[in-house]
């Protein structure tokens, strides 16, 4: 329960499994009708609310029967001095236990040590590899010149990729959401947000992803032009679409369900009027506005080399230099290094664990981001050193494939819960699902970027070819 936007919790019943030996007809279940409240209050602020059940007022519900219950409920309000800024503090202490901290210390180091070995690995493989093969070509030996495989794909490795309109929305509508998650630590940081506003929270993300909608159109447009002169128009209007419609589409699904249990998290229907009416007369012309500005700005795309009339032919190549095999790879290593405060993330947001701590999301983000993008320069080499230019669309998908990963830990999260029923299979799955998709749009985009800066900067050394 939540008061003042305060978590707190309180027993509602209890089970005595002790009347198994008493008549053999299984345990008893018991619902309690009175919940006193304990309020502490400063001034005109509420610091801290606590809620205890009283045993001695109880209903027996162990028949599956239909039964009248009057629910009762007593409040008592006691002054504290505690300032209102500091009302969080208790939650923040309780996560700071010696066990709580040998967790986050633990999930630190996980992640720093993969990160080490991985730049370790990565030096190896450009101090050794690559700095030979530059060597090679600084050369001019012909003889040389043949053992360097992604030499002899310069000419393609800058051909525009396949499928341009939803290559630029990608990377639009994932600049937009780093955009926005980059903000949400800032408010978070100034203490302007913190996670339990769920009001304030949901309010934010609206605003600010409205707000931001002109970075999704400018990037969209300016890099769509970069390789066509017209049509960034249908670009831009997919952007608008590709976060917005699948989170659309999965709200109102989830908002019928709570509709049709009759919950309280099923939002108003003049709440879901005004979310549309803000998207589409505030975000969409921001949207467009940004794309203007983009086609107005435009450059075009100076590759290092030529780029051939003709594709060059891929050879054929192992299962693990293909697209699943560095999906795998790519996803699984920065995965690895966050799985133990992802599930505490999750733990916070479906279980009963507080996380007030930004400080430590925003150092695994990081460690994610940076990770992300060295596993995609160090694929993306040893995908050209084949003769394999088509690492445009791989680069994304590879950065991306770590929200896979964390959506199958969704699965096995909630397999070992206690959540059960339509209602919470929905609302787990349907949210999950959502941050999963942000997660796969924002890695994808940085770990194409990465890619890139890495291409333009080795065929710098063959641009004369």
């Amino acid at each position: 329960m939540y008061c003042d936007d305060l978590p707190f919790w309180g027993f509602i019943g209890k089970l005595e499994e002790e009347s198994w030996s008493l008549d053999g007809k299984g345990p008893k279940y018991y619902l309690f009708e009175h919940v006193q409240f304990n309020v502490f209050y400063n001034d005109d602020q509420v610091i801290e609310t606590r809620a205890f059940s009283d045993p001695s007022h109880f209903v027996d519900i162990t028949e599956d029967v239909e039964t009248s219950v009057k629910f009762t409920y007593s409040v008592i309000w006691n002054a504290t001095s505690i300032e209102f800024e500091n009302r969080m503090d208790k939650y923040s202490r309780a996560s700071l236990l010696p066990t709580h901290r040998q967790i986050h210390w633990f999930s630190f180091i996980n992640s720093i040590v993969i990160m080490v070995l991985l730049m370790g690995l990565l030096m190896v493989l450009f101090m050794r590899h690559l700095k030979n093969d530059l060597k090679r070509l600084a050369n001019g030996d012909e003889e040389e010149d043949k053992v360097v495989g992604w030499k002899y794909i310069h000419g393609d490795v800058f051909r525009c990729p396949p499928r341009m309109v939803l290559f630029s929305a990608i990377l639009g509508t994932g600049t937009q959401l780093l955009t926005l998650v980059f903000f949400l630590f800032v408010l978070a940081f100034l203490g302007i947000l913190y996670p339990y506003s769920r009001g304030a929270l949901c309010t934010s993300l609206v605003v600010m992803y409205t707000l931001t909608s002109t970075i999704s159109g400018y990037s969209t447009a300016s890099f769509y032009n970069q390789f066509v002169e017209t049509g960034w128009e249908r670009s831009v209007l997919l952007a608008g679409f590709l976060s917005v419609g699948p989170l659309f589409v999965i709200l109102f699904t989830l908002n019928t369900i709570a509709i049709f249990y009759g919950v309280t998290a099923a939002l108003p229907f003049g709440t879901l009027v005004v979310i549309l009416f803000v998207l589409t007369l505030v975000s969409f012309p921001l949207l467009a506005f940004g794309g203007a500005i983009g086609y107005h700005f435009r450059t075009k795309f100076q590759a290092p080399s030529a780029t051939k009339r003709l594709p060059r032919e891929i050879p054929p190549s192992a299962w693990y230099r293909k697209t699943p095999g560095q999906m795998f790879i790519g996803g699984l290593l920065p995965f690895s290094a966050i799985v133990l405060e992802l599930h505490n993330f999750y733990a916070s947001l479906w279980g009963y664990k507080i996380f007030t701590h930004s400080s430590v999301l925003l150092a695994t983000f990081i460690i994610l981001v940076i990770l992300v993008a060295m596993l995609s320069v160090g694929l993306t080499y040893i995908q050209l050193t084949v003769e394999d230019h088509e690492w445009w669309w791989r680069s994304v998908l590879r950065g991306g494939s770590t929200a896979i990963f964390m959506f199958g830990f969704c699965i096995y999260f909630y397999a070992k819960s206690n959540m059960r029923g339509l209602l919470q299979l929905s609302f787990f799955f349907g949210y999950n699902a959502c941050i999963c998709y942000a997660f796969f749009l924002m890695l994808g985009t940085i770990s194409f970027h990465a890619s890139l800066v890495f291409v333009n900067h080795i065929y710098h050394a063959v641009k004369n070819e």
